[in-house]
This record gives C-alpha cells, sequence and structure tokens, in this order.
C-alpha cells in the first residue's frame, strides 16, 4: 500500500492538473459535491508550470486531513488517517511517512497563503478529479474507502468475545458506527469496555433494537423500557463508554396487518414514533430509523404528505435499506434512494445508504453476498459519485457485520 502511494505520488506529481488559461474568472472547487470556501486567496492556474494551486488548508480539510504549518522548518504537513506527508516551501519533493518522494513543483506561499497543486492533494487522498472547462470547476470525488460507514451487529454477545477483532475490522475498513443490539442479559462494564475501544479510534456506538411489531401502540411498554436502560446506563458511565444514539429497526411493513388494515398499522406506528419523539427530547441521543427505499411513496394517512419527509421531520437520520448490488441504472441504488436524499437536503437532515451483504431470498440483485468486496467498492464508488451531491448524504452502512466480515 506505502509503495502504491510513493508511485502514484511520483507520476501525479510530475504530470500536475493542465487547465487553459482561466484567470478571467475565479476557479470554483467542489469537494463530494460541496463547494471549497476560500476566504483570502482563492485557487489560481500557476502560468509556468500550468498546475492548479489551491489554498492547502482549505481543500486538504474538506479531504479530512489536518494541516499543519511548521515554520521553523518552512514546511508544511498533512496528516491523514496513518499518513503523514511533509512539504517544503519550494522544495521540489515532499516526505511520504519518512521517504523521500521526487516530484516537479511543489508548494508556494502567495499573499501569505500556502499554496499546494491540486492533484497532489487528491492523489494523496485517493480522490477523482474531473475539470469542468464550461463551468471554470474542479470536482473533487473522494474515494469510498474514506467515505463514512456504519454496520449492524445484531449478536451482542460477539463484543464479549471478539472486541479487539471487531475494532481492528471496523477501523480497518472506516467504520464511523457500529449499530449494537442490546441484550439486557449483557454486563454494562461489558458495554462500557466495548465502546470505550470504539470511541478511541473515533468511532461512535448506537444502541439497536426494534421488530415489526413495535409498530403497535400495545408495544409502548417494551419501546420504554428499551429507551429507559440505554439513558440510565449512559448516565452511569462516562461520556467515551456511552451510546452516541438510540437505532430502531421497526420495519412494520412485515406485518400482515400492512396489508389487510394499512392505515390502522401506520397511525399506530405514528403514535409509537410520537412517542418515541417525546421520551427523547432533550437526552442529547442522536435517533436513527431503519427505512424501506419505498417508504416516500407511502403518504401519512388523510394527506398526500411522504411518510418518510414525516419521519424527517421529527428524527435526525435516516437509515434507507437500499437493498441493491448494482449503484447505476433502473431500480439501482442511486435511482432508488434519489427522493428521500432530496426530502432530507431539503429539511437539513441525514441520510445513509444501505446495501446488503447477507444472502438474500428477495432475489440475486438484492445483495453483495455472492460477489467480492472489490466489487461492492467498485459499486458503492459509483454510488458515491452521484450520491454526494446531496448535501443530506451521510455515507453508506453494510449489513450487517458477520457478512460483511466474511467477504473480506
Amino acid at each position: 500500500m506505502r509503495k502504491l502511494l510513493f508511485c502514484m505520488l511520483a507520476i501525479t506529481l510530475s504530470l500536475g492538473i493542465c487547465l487553459p488559461n482561466v484567470s478571467a474568472s475565479p476557479i470554483r472547487v467542489t469537494v463530494d459535491g460541496h463547494d471549497v470556501a476560500f476566504p483570502d486567496e482563492p485557487p489560481y492556474v500557476d502560468k509556468t508550470s500550468n498546475r492548479t494551486m489551491v489554498p492547502a488548508k482549505f481543500v486538504s480539510e474538506k479531504l479530512g486531513a489536518k494541516v499543519k504549518w511548521n515554520g521553523a522548518l518552512n514546511q508544511i504537513a498533512f496528516m491523514y488517517k496513518n499518513d503523514t506527508v511533509n512539504l517544503g516551501i519550494g522544495d521540489n519533493y515532499a516526505q511520504v511517512n519518512g521517504k523521500t518522494v521526487t516530484f516537479g513543483g511543489g508548494a508556494t506561499v502567495k499573499n501569505g497563503r500556502t499554496m499546494i497543486p491540486l492533484r497532489f492533494i487528491s492523489e494523496i487522498f485517493h480522490a477523482d478529479v474531473d475539470w469542468q472547462p464550461e463551468h471554470n470547476q474542479v470536482n473533487i470525488t473522494t474515494s469510498v474507502k474514506n467515505v463514512q460507514k456504519g454496520t449492524w451487529m445484531w449478536d451482542s454477545k460477539l463484543i464479549e468475545r471478539d472486541q479487539e477483532k471487531i475494532i481492528n475490522f471496523a477501523s480497518d475498513n472506516g467504520v464511523a458506527s457500529i449499530y449494537l443490539q442490546i441484550d439486557r442479559d449483557i454486563a454494562p462494564e461489558i458495554y462500557a469496555s466495548f465502546i470505550r475501544s470504539a470511541t478511541e479510534k473515533q468511532i461512535i456506538v448506537e444502541a439497536l433494537a426494534g421488530r415489526p411489531e413495535w409498530a403497535y401502540k400495545t408495544k409502548q411498554d417494551e419501546i420504554k423500557k428499551f429507551m429507559t436502560w440505554v439513558k440510565s446506563y449512559n448516565a452511569s458511565v462516562g461520556g467515551e463508554e456511552s451510546f452516541a444514539g438510540l437505532h430502531f429497526d421497526i420495519e412494520p411493513y412485515l406485518l400482515a396487518g400492512w396489508k389487510t388494515d394499512n392505515k390502522a398499522v401506520l397511525e399506530s406506528w405514528m403514535d409509537n414514533l410520537r412517542l418515541i419523539e417525546k421520551e427523547t427530547k432533550g437526552s442529547g441521543l442522536k435517533i436513527t430509523l431503519d427505512v424501506p427505499y419505498w417508504l416516500n411513496t407511502v403518504k401519512v394517512p388523510g394527506t398526500e404528505y411522504s411518510f418518510s419527509a414525516w419521519l424527517l421531520e421529527k428524527f435526525d437520520c435516516l437509515v434507507i435499506m437500499d437493498y441493491r448490488n448494482f449503484a447505476l441504472g433502473k431500480n439501482g441504488i442511486v435511482e432508488n434512494a434519489n427522493a428521500m436524499m432530496r426530502e432530507a437536503s431539503t429539511l437539513n437532515k441525514e441520510v445513509i445508504v444501505a446495501v446488503e451483504t447477507a444472502k438474500s431470498l428477495e432475489s440475486d440483485r438484492a445483495s453483495f453476498y455472492s460477489k467480492s468486496s472489490e466489487a461492492m467498492e467498485i459499486e458503492l464508488q459509483a454510488a458515491h459519485k452521484k450520491l454526494s451531491r446531496y448535501s443530506s448524504y451521510a455515507g453508506f452502512a453494510i449489513h450487517d457485520y458477520i457478512s460483511w466480515a466474511a467477504m473480506k
């Protein structure tokens, strides 16, 4: 991996990114569909090298790196995951994890701002760079490997015997959130140890619970017991051992009543969702719900308002169970996600797009079960490139930990 990084840097930095002379109007830079703001010094094309130069700090931070200036060495450092890259002003080489990589052209200072070749920054972070001359715009799309991911853990007992293995897998695969089903037979200190280890790796843990019957008002006591247990647990531990949120997987459309008396099931489910909203208000817990990708076609009873928009108004985040193993085209991951992405962007809420890796009885197009992890990454990268234009897009979730780990 390190050798590949060095080779990529050596080749791409010697090439730069060649753009036409666009000095008449400012260059716009986006990262994953979002504009990068340059408060003082804007990007420009260096007339000598024909490279696009950008302020190091703003683009790098958008890509998830930390940037530090060392005045004594006249050098800028980028810290990204396990890589450290040092660039000296005016030098034609960089130090990548302590090894020298030579290239043509380097960092410079313009009006007090450190400027870096755009291609250099993008290649360090394994991002795609697309120049659109008609818009005078550079679009940077990060690698799906760097996109935040979540995963479900339905067997909570795994955290007792496989804690280190789980945390290492999550860290190696870009997992930022683990949805952990609550088993009240597990001692609180086991949860505390697991969450503390996850926190050290900057991974949050959400308390997972739910089943189709939780749509019925008769199950409100069960819902209350779950919420009370999590809040009581959090009150008994430190912040680094606390659950970051409540994650509900209810799925009432699996009930027989969904087809025979849909209105009654929806109204009962809405009552329970209002209960969750009321009981968690002011708790500081992020509330996330798993929903099918077609939920936007379901209307709130008596209205033309989509049920998914109603949920987004009340809660922080929806995870779309967008179980397809292809990104583009009819009924693909992107097409199925578009409607809820638009709703969430309007409401300033988050949507996570979930895919399946377990064996599916639905169809051979519903899961990556029979495919390789590399094939899944290719499809997720294609979906990421399209979905990143939405402000609501908050990454992917992979269902579930056991089947995903088996793929690797």
